[in-house]
């Protein structure tokens, strides 16, 4: 089973990439801007978050030192586009509070601790969960970690490789285990498993006779349960 499920990882990488092509994820110009759109994008879709971080980026604060001075109220009006801007404002202060105080705002700091010892602390601040503590940590720190959201587990869980109640640690050690650990892998099939659920592996209403991996596993048709965490 392992050496199938192996395979069958390979198998859907390969298809993903050769449907949609390289997809250049995380677009962020720095690895800071990268951590804040990680936290931002938290329950709403990337074109909201691109507002906030633009407004972020025009006011001069997409640097941890201003952004860790700059007024809560101030840094919220900025962010609104995001949605619960009130909450992610502060999850973002607690957050470059932490990056300042333990690394100096220094992503060469950062990322050459051991991955488990910095999503340790991650998930230690408040407002950051196994996805977003994961996707900093790949994204921005370049850790080999795969990445786990509501498009893995639904694809995953419609073609028979999961079940829809499935953890989120459960899922990731899928991947973990039975692929490489290279960070461009883990980046790539992650983006890719993104464009395939926004595009075709719709929540409802998926689009199954264009999916590239309609031929893969046991395919399931069920509606996901709702919410889907």
């Amino acid at each position: 089973m392992p050496q199938d499920l192996k395979r069958s990882l390979s198998g859907i990488y390969r298809r993903l990439f050769s449907r949609f092509g390289r997809q250049r994820w995380w677009p962020g110009e720095t690895p800071f801007e990268v951590m804040v759109g990680a936290i931002l994008t938290q329950n709403t879709a990337w074109t909201n978050v691109s507002k906030a971080i633009e407004n972020l980026r025009r006011a001069g604060l997409l640097d941890p030192f201003r952004l860790d001075q700059v007024p809560l109220a101030r840094l919220a009006s900025l962010i609104r586009p995001s949605g619960y801007f009130n909450q992610k404002a502060k999850r973002l202060k607690i957050f470059v509070r932490y990056y300042v105080a333990s690394y100096s705002g220094d992503i060469g700091r950062f990322r050459r601790m051991p991955p488990g010892k910095l999503r340790e602390e991650l998930l230690a601040l408040s407002g950051i969960g196994p996805e977003t503590a994961d996707s900093i940590l790949l994204y921005a720190a370049g850790k080999p970690v795969f990445v786990v959201d509501a498009y893995t587990r639904r694809i995953l869980a419609r073609h028979g490789f999961i079940r829809w109640e499935a953890p989120y640690d459960e899922i990731k050690a899928l991947f973990m285990r039975h692929m490489p650990h290279k960070t461009i892998l883990f980046n790539e099939y992650h983006a890719l498993i993104v464009a395939l659920g926004k595009d075709l592996c719709r929540r409802t209403c998926p689009q199954c006779h264009q999916c590239p991996l309609r031929q893969v596993g046991k395919l399931r048709l069920e509606t996901p349960p709702a919410p889907l965490q």
